[in-house]
């Protein structure tokens, strides 16, 4: 019988299915890196969203390893490379939290155009500020979507009721412009852009992608969107926006600060710049939920099954 290990949980479905196909399923939710590090030959797969890194160290103990299912979408916790270097398969499953991030996102944009955190939190004090609380619509403005895989197609579906312009760029992707969106370069990106959403996987490229250089480039002043991955923007670069006017508001799902399993926060890298952010009414925060819904949950663990299953 072969064995999968689970490092995290999932929804049960998975575990179930996978039973019911002969696989014998083991949990250790809660191992450490040393321990995972004596048990992981047993198993020809692993369950995982991110909680071990699953690098060329650990891998290389893996002798029996046929694949790696990551329940989520960022593969940047595995060493892919090293991983099929040894014929292991890496699948994960952007199609089962695609939906919940594109509609977490324009929740997001929505409530900062239109002060809704600030207004419900004045209203609870005994305030009553119509003028100061006016919005600001979306309809004729212009989004720039870095990234068009699942998140950023899913997203741009959503924002079609509002009629925006759409403008994607994707550097491994040609040919997916549609009635609703248009391809493009990241020129055009920098002339027209009213708001930019990143939805791109943190890699060498990506990290800290969106420096103060990055902002500079644009020509209006941007309202910044990220469900992608906190390290992909720079924080400092980010407050100096926010307090020179670069950057009018930011929506973000993700923080540069984040843990690897992205549970907790280290609270000892938290320096000044990300501060300013958390006293800003022109910033609106959540903490890595965007594709972290009831359905979402059960529609990652089918995904992953329905890929595992195709190995055989």
């Amino acid at each position: 019988m072969e064995k999968i290990l689970f490092l995290d949980t999932t929804h049960p479905i998975l575990p179930e299915q996978l039973t019911r196909d002969g696989y014998g399923c083991d949990y250790h939710t809660t191992i450490s890196r040393k321990d995972c590090k004596e048990v992981i030959g047993q198993y020809s797969g692993i369950i995982i969203r991110g909680r071990i890194r699953l690098d060329k160290e650990m891998l290389e103990r893996a002798g029996r390893l046929r694949f790696i299912g990551r329940a989520g979408a960022g593969m940047e916790g595995i060493d892919t490379a090293f991983a099929e270097s040894r014929g292991i398969h890496c699948l994960n499953a952007p199609e089962g939290n695609r939906d919940a991030l594109a509609e977490h996102s324009c929740g997001m944009l929505l409530c900062l155009l239109n002060h809704l955190i600030r207004a419900d939190r004045e209203i609870r004090l005994g305030l009553w500020k119509r003028e100061t609380n006016r919005g600001v619509e979306l309809k004729g403005k212009t989004l720039a979507i870095i990234g068009y895989g699942n998140m950023g197609s899913a997203f741009a579906s959503r924002l079609r009721g509002f009629d925006m312009e759409i403008l994607a760029y994707d550097k491994y992707k040609q040919g997916f412009g549609d009635a609703c969106v248009k391809e493009t370069n990241m020129e055009e990106i920098f002339a027209r852009a009213d708001f930019l959403s990143l939805n791109v996987p943190l890699t060498e490229e990506t990290a800290y992608l969106v420096d103060a250089r990055y902002l500079e480039n644009f020509k209006k002043n941007i309202i910044l969107i990220n469900t992608s991955r906190g390290k992909v923007v720079d924080t400092a670069a980010l407050a100096a926006g926010l307090q020179s006017g670069k950057v009018l508001g930011a929506a973000l799902d993700v923080i540069e600060y984040e843990g690897l399993s992205f549970e907790n926060l280290d609270e000892t890298l938290l320096p000044d710049a990300f501060r300013t952010l958390c006293q800003s009414d022109k910033i609106i925060l959540s903490p890595h939920i965007a594709g972290w819904t009831l359905e979402s949950h059960r529609k990652l663990a089918l995904v992953l099954l329905e890929k595992i299953r195709q190995l055989k």
